[in-house]
């Protein structure tokens, strides 16, 4: 089925990916067995500014394993929450997925997640299902840097997540876009969405090692931004304020 034939699907995959040519086939590959088991979907990859061939191995990958792939390009490095507004913006179905490009995510879990957000039954805002990363295989630097931020996050935005970057996530579009946007937003979908008023549903995943190449961010950097970030969401956790359901007279 190609993008243009598939007309109303439900699901819609997103993977926002940057240099990371060496993962893309075999990521693909995970995905087109992934989708046996899924409601209608489409695939959404986005290239932010990729300096390797990873343009070229997602043009191969359309062409050998997933015809119906849909490929965006940003001509620079914009950052993951930006790349993951302009997938969510260009997908047609209701419900977003996410997960990264390295072969850490399994996407057979999508099934399970979608599964649990459907078995939520119907609500004024639709839930978040997140992924949480059992056994990380990340280096020991990376799980302690980990570990100690989600711990500050937890007692500033009490968020009730235990591992808000997990990028196995499920939501609804709308929900998403009606987030105020900003760069590492991906970082904090638990703490605003729950400001919105969506559920929290947690699955346990399986996390695996990267298949090659390395992580584009240090501990250093991630620990930076973070902090400064996420004194940014609490504010606005405090400004936020939802209106409740209207009857219409």
């Amino acid at each position: 089925m190609t993008a243009s034939e598939m007309t109303s699907p439900l699901l819609a995959v997103v993977i926002t990916v940057l240099n990371e040519g060496e993962n893309i086939l075999p990521v693909c590959t995970e995905i087109r067995t992934a989708l046996e088991s899924l409601p209608p979907a489409e695939i959404i990859f986005v290239d932010d500014g990729s300096t390797d061939d990873t343009l070229q191995k997602l043009q191969e990958a359309r062409s050998t394993i997933l015809p119906g792939l849909r490929i965006l390009s940003h001509p620079s490095c914009l950052g993951k929450s930006t790349a993951l507004r302009t997938a969510i913006r260009a997908a047609r179905a209701p419900w977003i997925a996410t997960m990264d490009g390295d072969g850490q995510d399994d996407p057979a879990f999508i099934r399970t997640m979608v599964e649990a957000a459907w078995d939520h039954g119907e609500g004024a805002v639709g839930p978040l299902v997140v992924g949480v990363r059992r056994k990380r295989q990340d280096r020991l630097s990376r799980r302690f840097a980990t570990r100690f931020a989600n711990g500050l996050r937890q007692h500033l935005l009490k968020d009730d997540c235990p591992d808000t970057g997990g990028p196995l996530k499920l939501f609804p579009r709308d929900l998403f876009l009606s987030l105020p946007q900003f760069e590492g937003l991906h970082r904090f979908i638990p703490a605003l969405m729950k400001s919105y008023g969506a559920p929290l549903i947690c699955i346990e995943t399986r996390h695996r090692a990267r298949l090659h190449g390395h992580s584009k961010y240090t501990n250093l950097h991630r620990a930076l931004v973070g902090v400064r970030d996420m004194l940014g969401v609490l504010w606005l956790q405090n400004r936020t304020r939802r209106p409740p359901p209207l009857n219409e007279l």
